[in-house]
């Protein structure tokens, strides 16, 4: 049970902040010995931390998506921000899925490596530097940052390489203000994080492979979730992502020096 809860919390609270969920979790097994989750309860725990994303963009997900269905029957409905930021989410999630399939077999290698790990969490650090220094534009969401998001979406599937880091350097680099870089982040994460729970269903799934403890593992997912997006969102609005920074170059410093040591 202790394990499912840690697990749990770890996916939580690494999967929103800028610290790569999968370059953590990839660490943990190869240095702590922590087991490789059951891919059923992988697919629960994604599950909790989107449920977790929808609570928390609740209004903004209901108001959005109202303007940009009305899009498709009133040409009034096509002036909406829901319409623009709908179809931005449309793009980028394509351009994500372009890029991001392919490198799965990459992935399944890299997973193994802690050298390319910390590799990419030396390059999450530089991100999180980069996205510190963009000066906003007031730039609305469009399809052309909208692109250029997914597109960062889509390399972030390299462990040590963090989702939210890659999508909110993206961002405020296309000249967005910080709070709608880092809410647009988060609307393009749920096709995406969606995306992959359908991809892992296709290989069936047994309830029997369930952890003990595993529903209070989902819900240490959930609330850790919840609570790192809340955190996260005050740490982007101040400018303060160079913490992450700091932290993803030491763990990646370590992660590459024990590789070469070893």
């Amino acid at each position: 049970m202790m394990e499912a809860l840690s697990l749990g919390a770890l996916q939580g609270v690494t999967e929103f902040l800028p610290v790569s969920s999968s370059g953590h979790l990839a660490l943990l097994q190869m240095l702590l010995g922590f087991r490789e989750a059951p891919l059923a309860y992988d697919v629960i725990l994604h599950g909790a931390t989107m449920m977790a994303t929808l609570l928390f963009f609740r209004r903004d997900i209901r108001v959005l998506t109202g303007e940009w269905i009305s899009g498709f029957f009133r040409p009034e409905g096509r002036s909406t921000p829901g319409w623009r930021i709908g179809w931005s989410v449309v793009a980028g999630t394509l351009v994500t899925a372009l890029i991001g399939l392919p490198l799965k077999p990459l992935v399944v290698r890299a997973l193994a490596s802690p050298a390319l790990v910390g590799a990419g969490l030396l390059v999450t650090a530089a991100l999180l530097l980069i996205a510190e220094t963009a000066r906003s534009r007031n730039a609305r969401v469009s399809l052309r940052n909208a692109l250029f998001v997914g597109l960062a979406q889509g390399i972030a599937v390299l462990p040590g390489i963090s989702r939210s880091g890659a999508t909110l350097a993206a961002g405020l680099r296309s000249g967005l203000e910080r709070e709608e870089a880092f809410r647009f982040s988060f609307l393009l994460s749920l096709p995406a994080i969606a995306g992959a729970v359908l991809l892992e269903l296709r290989h069936g799934l047994s309830v029997g492979d369930l952890p003990p403890g595993w529903m209070w593992g989902a819900l240490a997912a959930f609330l850790t979730g919840y609570a790192a997006l809340r955190f996260l969102r005050r740490i982007v609005v101040r400018g303060q992502l160079r913490l992450f920074a700091v932290y993803c170059a030491c763990i990646g410093a370590l992660a590459l020096g024990a590789s070469l040591a070893g």
